[in-house]
């Protein structure tokens, strides 16, 4: 992983391992959210993911491994600092939104914070004097990230906050969960496995498959992964890269020694094909490739079995 070295984690996890009886369910992650990320944590339901987050929280001991929180591994301190929602949010079934804020702001010690203003944010200061028993699902995820949100918290760690909701809770969590980063400036580790969701917010991915950890990508790097390629199989590459240059000036280029792709979604194939056969390449094969993100994960977490 090519990492500037001015990065300032706020996670960094070294070799860290949870072993339950004879079972390994975290093996050895290294993992590094870097400050300001929306983390997406990827993986199939018991891949490790909560696991994972339990360890970070103190919830649950590691077997082996280190964790480093903000730079320093006094664990506590860092803590402190962190907002979490694990599992279902848990709160006061026959209180209002403003009275669970009230019950958990002494237990976060955020007796000052703006209670009214919190709700308004994450879009519950208009339901008055409705019991959270009575909330859809969408609106209690919003009341667990706003009893997560308690003391401003500079981390958030969130264990699937939009699983079972409808397409407009889903849009709700995510616009949220945007607004946190970009308005204060949160951090979130957020795992899910509904992907195409998470790929609208997320900056670094990390994959886990059966507790180890298989790859960290920025968002950046993912995409670059899963464009629309032509490849063009020859065995006089550098020839044909000059050629497909001069077509497409603007276009990037993989060469090696079994020809070049052209990584671009509007190209001609056909025009490409006729000007290397007019030019003397022998051309072997033209091939369409569309690396479907999706299929880029589902390959990385172990397949569609298990």
């Amino acid at each position: 992983m090519n990492e500037n070295r001015q990065t300032n984690y706020v996670i960094t996890t070294d070799n860290l391992t949870k072993v339950y009886g004879k079972k390994t369910v975290l093996d050895h992650v290294s993992m590094h959210v870097a400050q300001g990320d929306i983390y997406g944590f990827i993986g199939k339901n018991g891949a490790g993911k909560t696991t994972l987050m339990k360890l970070l929280l103190g919830m649950s001991q590691p077997t082996e491994g280190k964790i480093e929180l903000f730079g320093s591994h006094q664990l506590n301190l860092g803590r402190a600092k962190i907002g979490a929602l694990i599992e279902a949010p848990a709160f006061y079934q026959n209180c209002t939104a403003y009275e669970n804020l009230q019950r958990f702001a002494i237990l976060a010690n955020a007796k000052g914070q703006d209670l009214h203003a919190l709700l308004d944010f994450v879009g519950l200061g208009n339901v008055g004097k409705k019991k959270a028993g009575q909330f859809s699902l969408g609106m209690k995820q919003r009341l667990g990230i706003a009893i997560a949100m308690l003391g401003n918290p500079e981390l958030l760690v969130l264990d699937e906050p939009i699983n079972g909701l409808d397409p407009e809770g889903i849009k709700e969590i995510r616009d949220l969960l945007l607004r946190l980063n970009r308005e204060q400036g949160v951090t979130i580790l957020v795992s899910s496995h509904l992907l195409d969701e998470l790929a609208k917010i997320t900056t670094r991915y990390g994959i886990i498959n059966n507790g180890r950890l298989v790859e960290e990508t920025t968002a950046t790097e993912l995409m670059q992964n899963c464009q629309h390629k032509l490849q063009v199989l020859t065995d006089q590459p550098k020839q044909a890269e000059k050629i497909i240059k001069k077509m497409y000036p603007q276009v990037p280029l993989l060469v090696s020694e079994s020809g070049v792709e052209v990584i671009a979604e509007d190209i001609d194939s056909g025009a490409i094909n006729r000007a290397l056969v007019l030019d003397g390449v022998n051309v072997r094969g033209l091939t369409a490739i569309t690396d479907n993100m999706e299929d880029y994960f589902i390959q990385r977490m172990g397949g569609n079995n298990g």
